[in-house]
This record gives structure tokens, sequence and C-alpha cells, in this order.
């Protein structure tokens, strides 16, 4: 662990407490989000600007980015395409 400077109250308080470790990312904060998503999945939430709403607990895992590749971008400002190699 190590010992970190946290400022509060507009920056006139300091005080120096032991920072965690992160599990804002990786292995870690999958299993957070995980956990999470099983407490709340009774909990219906709205999508699309408000027109529609799902319960939280029936949204598939996502296993991450699909390949771009194949695909047109387009390019200068608009007016060009190039496909993804």
């Amino acid at each position: 662990m190590v010992k970190v400077v946290r400022v509060g109250g507009r920056g006139t308080k300091r005080r120096i407490v032991e920072k965690e470790s992160d599990n804002w990312t990786g292995e870690s904060y999958r299993g957070l989000q995980k956990k999470r998503k099983e407490a709340a999945k009774g909990r219906t939430i709205s999508t699309g600007r408000g027109t529609r709403s799902v319960k939280y607990g029936d949204i598939k895992e996502t296993t991450g980015r699909p390949s771009g590749k194949g695909r047109y971008i387009s390019t200068a400002r608009g007016t060009k395409r190039r496909k993804v190699k």
C-alpha cells in the first residue's frame, strides 16, 4: 500500500491516507460489474432516449469490440471513404 495526500474542503484540508489497490480495470473490475449486475437484475432501465425500457438482467454480456476489418471509414471531412484492412 502507498500513502497518498487527499485534499478536501475547497483545497483547505489535507489528510494522508493509505491508497487501496485499483479495481476500476481488468479482471477485478469485471468481477465487480458482475456482482452489481446480479444485485440489480430486477431493475428496469430506460434506453433509446427514454422511449424503451428493459430489465437490467436481460442485457447480454459483451465479449469485446467487434473487428472493423472490411468496413469503410470516412475521411477528409466526410467527402472520401477508405476500406479498413
